[in-house]
């Protein structure tokens, strides 16, 4: 008996396979698949392509992460493929964080044809424009016909085009939404021809950056007498952390790095330390600097945007892509282009150098403050507190090359920028566009998933809430080749809630109740029904119990889950003895 791919060609097929071939000349090497029957024209095109390496999971919306993952790891978007209905739902979250954190991203969604919706056809939605304004484009090209043949490569170079940010607004996502009519197996055909020498069908190119100098207003620049006091304030997307270096240490600028800036490698200029030196109100209004130059995307510490907001100081805001990050409103210059670039101009122009005594005095409040959280959270005999946990994973990614650190929101994030110091060459990677806790262990798939042909393995630091919520990455997750250790912070609850004022404000039950909401579940048991291998480190455990659980997964490789159960009761509490320890030694 014939098999159905083996009848003859049909149109679904040569449609597909053409798209497919415009995305491995723009760079396509990875692809997520959600089983479904209406997107199976696309399913096999994909895994016919050698180039293309596919990762099946059963979970949409922990697929759309994935991808995610893979985006971030890799700068190029991987496609996630789903079928119709709620399937395609599912990716919204996804998407929405692909959107806001310049992630490339092809999400492609199978549907039914216009004339089976409205009349009842399973798993049928209106899937026009589902994703509303969070993607780079949007195309519907209806089911595919053989007369379209002459457009159907534009359209596939255009979407990996517009993912990679050839818009103007950065990369991001673009959905596909796939119409097929039945037959949904066979083969493709002949495909049109494509561009010699295997090219896109088109390229989009950018007209060259206006110096950065000249965008900069007199506010900033104009009429500086003498040196300046000027910080730096580097985040994610703050450029080549060689030449931003390069650039403070010509002008002794002091660099309040957020871990995922990749700034955090031990050098001098480098302030880690910056939430808990700026507690101190005498240290804070000594440390006030004049020009805030402020590149990449904002770290997460509330302490430091205050005593920015409120610091008086003339601000300039660098980013990549142009996009806005200013919820203080006070940038006095918003900027698009690379922030590395730009602070070089600035520093070569010289009108803000640094006295060195200002320079010294920042260095200084560095050393001190990190001696003293190096103590209190490296001690060995110590009794395993949240920070601790958040150290011991940049200390012990930073003595592994290339180890990169995927980290969730909430408080695992706020952690690891107030206590971990330096994390070392490896990048630190979170889903910071949305702030969302949801997906990141998914996140941490695909990033692992990304960098299996680098050296240095990856490894997730998570709560227990952000690991909850995303368990269905488990599923597989033992039979995956991926080198990743997930550090699961298991404080039987939302301990970020502990910090804010419902803690304190409300009756001990009522917020248990709807704030902390303790889960209860055990996470050891949960990570094992997925075949995932364990190590747990017990509540009360040393601080060198703690390191040498995380050294021997990390060692092992992956996948490896460790949960390290804590006490969230006491958590606020260790927060607070060490900023008051910092802070004493600082006086």
């Amino acid at each position: 008996m014939t098999s159905a791919r083996g009848r003859g060609p049909t149109t679904n097929a040569t449609f597909c396979a053409t798209l497919v071939d415009e995305w491995v000349r723009a760079g396509l090497t990875d692809a997520v698949i959600a089983p479904g029957s209406r997107s199976t024209p696309m399913a096999l095109a994909l895994a016919d392509r050698a180039e293309v390496t596919l990762h099946v999971h059963v979970d949409e919306r922990s697929a759309g992460f994935i991808a995610v993952g893979l985006g971030l790891a890799t700068g190029r978007p991987a496609v996630v493929l789903t079928t119709s209905g709620t399937a395609a739902v599912e990716l919204h979250p996804a998407v929405v964080e692909a959107h806001q954190a310049a992630v490339p991203l092809l999400a492609v969604t199978a549907d039914r044809p216009a004339e089976l919706h409205g009349v009842g056809a399973p798993q049928t939605v209106d899937q026009t424009r589902l994703f509303g304004t969070a993607v780079r484009w949007f195309a519907e090209p209806g089911p595919p016909t053989d007369d379209g043949r002459s457009w159907w490569r534009s359209v596939g170079a255009r979407a990996m085009a517009e993912a990679f940010g050839a818009g103007g607004r950065g990369p991001g996502p673009v959905h596909l939404n796939l119409a097929f009519r039945e037959p949904l197996v066979g083969r493709p055909g002949e495909l049109p021809d494509g561009r010699p020498g295997g090219a896109p069908w088109s390229r989009r190119h950018s007209a060259p950056e206006r110096p950065a100098a000249e965008l900069l207003s007199s506010s900033v620049l104009g009429g500086r007498p003498g040196p300046s006091r000027v910080v730096v304030v580097a985040g994610a997307g703050s450029g080549d952390p060689a030449t931003v270096l390069a650039a403070a240490a010509l002008s002794g600028w002091p660099v309040i790095a957020d871990p995922r800036s990749g700034l955090r490698t031990g050098h001098q200029s480098v302030v880690t330390a910056a939430d808990t030196v700026l507690r101190d109100a005498k240290l804070a209004d000594d440390l006030r600097p004049d020009v805030v130059l402020r590149v990449g995307e904002p770290p997460a510490s509330k302490v430091l945007a205050n005593w920015l907001q409120f610091s008086g100081a003339v601000q300039f805001a660098g980013e990549r892509y142009g996009r806005v990050f200013d919820p203080e409103m006070t940038a006095n210059d918003i900027v698009g282009g690379d922030p590395a670039a730009m602070l070089t101009v600035l520093a070569e122009r010289g009108e803000l150098r640094c006295a060195p005594e200002w320079t010294r005095r920042w260095r200084e409040a560095e050393e001190r403050a990190d001696a003293v959280l190096t103590e209190l959270l490296a001690d060995p005999s110590a009794e395993v507190s949240d920070p601790s946990v958040s150290r011991a994973v940049a200390d012990l990614a930073r003595e592994r090359t290339g180890t990169a650190v995927v980290v969730s929101s909430s408080m695992p994030i706020r952690d690891l920028e107030w206590y971990g110091g330096h994390v070392g060459t490896g990048p630190v990677l979170a889903n910071r566009g949305a702030n969302g806790i949801d997906g990141v262990v998914s996140t941490a798939v695909g990033v692992a998933l990304g960098r299996r042909e680098t050296s240095g393995g990856t490894v997730a630091l998570v709560g227990d809430l952000a690991f909850l919520h995303d368990t269905n990455a488990l599923i597989g997750l033992a039979a995956r080749e991926v080198d990743l250790v997930i550090v699961v912070v298991d404080n039987d609850g939302g301990a970020i809630f502990s910090f804010l004022p419902p803690a304190v404000e409300l009756a001990p039950e009522r917020f248990e109740t709807l704030f902390a909401t303790p889960h209860g579940s055990d996470l050891a048991s949960l990570a094992r029904a997925h075949r995932v291998e364990v190590i747990e480190v017990a509540p009360g455990s040393a601080v060198s119990d703690l390191r040498l659980a995380i050294g021997a997964a990390l060692d092992a490789g992956g996948p490896r889950v460790v949960v390290v159960r804590t006490d969230r009761a006491v958590n606020v509490k260790a927060h607070e003895r060490l900023n008051d320890e910092v802070r004493r030694r600082l006086a």
